[in-house]
């Protein structure tokens, strides 16, 4: 297929550049700074200089394209209104621009975020009711109303926590176990559901290919769940240290995220650990449920955290980031 995408050259989209090359499909990517994408282009993905907010730009990549994913968005920002205007304007634009160009699937990769927290021992469904707790969630869920607005034929995508070869979020804790020392959110008992990067590509994949998600909004995981102090030993594990659990009251945790959002307002620099973090970090439970994924396109994760970890770990290393 002739397949378009935003966000090539992050994280996640970049194993989604990968995943689709290695399927022999046709890759055009926008890309902000063609620079940065060079390694892209060697292996023969087609770069599109430009931004969301390029209606040109815009055009350009999706011209002739069947499916559209679309990865980038904005995750750390200096208020929600400038969340806004990348995760839902720009959003929109890409949207309309791909409807304009009758692509036959958009495929929106949205977050968790947007589904909010829930409890221990009950991983949300789709069909439970969205109750997003940060300005970002807010601005995912406005996108994914942007492209349902927008009328281009579409399936949306929530990932839970990703991790893998190339994250730098997650790598903060991978260097804190190498030091031996990880505080917790909490009592470090908060639930997770994690997904590694290259199964989420796949996800996207089978998302966007079979014909009985269109129109509909999916979460992507894997079925394991597991306690935040259990995830960090297993960290641990991977970098080959004891780790020492640091649990951190939640006054603490509401504390550090004042100073380092006062420090981003006095600095003029945008950040992810702001206050308005404290209700995600302190929710006694982020998981989910893919059944509905896998009824619907017959996916499922392949990679648990006992294997995705050590090799993330010792991809970490080999890159010099660990």
């Amino acid at each position: 297929m002739n397949v378009a995408l935003t966000g090539a050259t992050g994280f996640v989209g970049s194993h989604l550049v990968d995943a689709l090359l290695d399927g022999g499909h046709a890759v055009s990517c926008l890309v902000r700074t063609p620079a940065r994408a060079a390694a892209l282009e060697k292996r023969g993905a087609r770069l599109v200089p430009g931004a969301l907010d390029d209606p040109e730009a815009l055009r350009r990549l999706v011209d002739g394209a069947e499916v559209v994913h679309h990865v980038a968005g904005l995750v750390a920002a200096h208020s929600e209104e400038e969340f806004l205007r990348v995760n839902r304007a720009g959003t929109f634009a890409l949207a309309q621009a791909a409807r304009a160009a009758g692509v036959r699937r958009l495929v929106y990769v949205s977050s968790l975020a947007v589904s909010g927290p829930t409890v221990p021992g009950q991983p949300l469904e789709e069909a439970d009711a969205d109750r997003p707790v940060t300005p970002y969630g807010r601005s995912k869920q406005a996108g994914e109303a942007a492209v349902r607005a927008s009328g281009v034929p579409c399936t949306i995508v929530r990932p839970a926590a990703v991790y893998g070869p190339r994250d730098r979020e997650i790598l903060r804790v991978f260097q804190m176990a190498r030091r031996g020392v990880v505080p917790l959110l909490g009592d470090g008992r908060q639930e997770l559901s994690f997904i590694h990067a290259a199964d989420l590509a796949q996800a996207l994949i089978a998302a966007g290919d079979a014909a009985a998600t269109e129109g509909h909004t999916y979460h992507a995981a894997h079925a394991e769940v597991v306690e935040q102090r259990a995830f960090v030993r297993q960290v641990g594990e991977a970098v080959g240290r004891r780790v020492h659990l640091l649990p951190l009251p939640p006054a603490v945790v509401r504390g550090v995220l004042w100073t380092s959002g006062a420090f981003a307002r006095a600095t003029g620099k945008a950040t992810q650990l702001s206050p308005a973090k404290a209700a995600e970090f302190l929710a006694p439970a982020w998981t989910c449920s893919s059944a509905a994924l896998l009824r619907d396109a017959g996916w499922s994760a392949a990679v648990p955290l006992a294997r995705g970890l050590p090799e993330t770990a010792a991809w970490y290393r080999s890159a010099g980031w660990l």
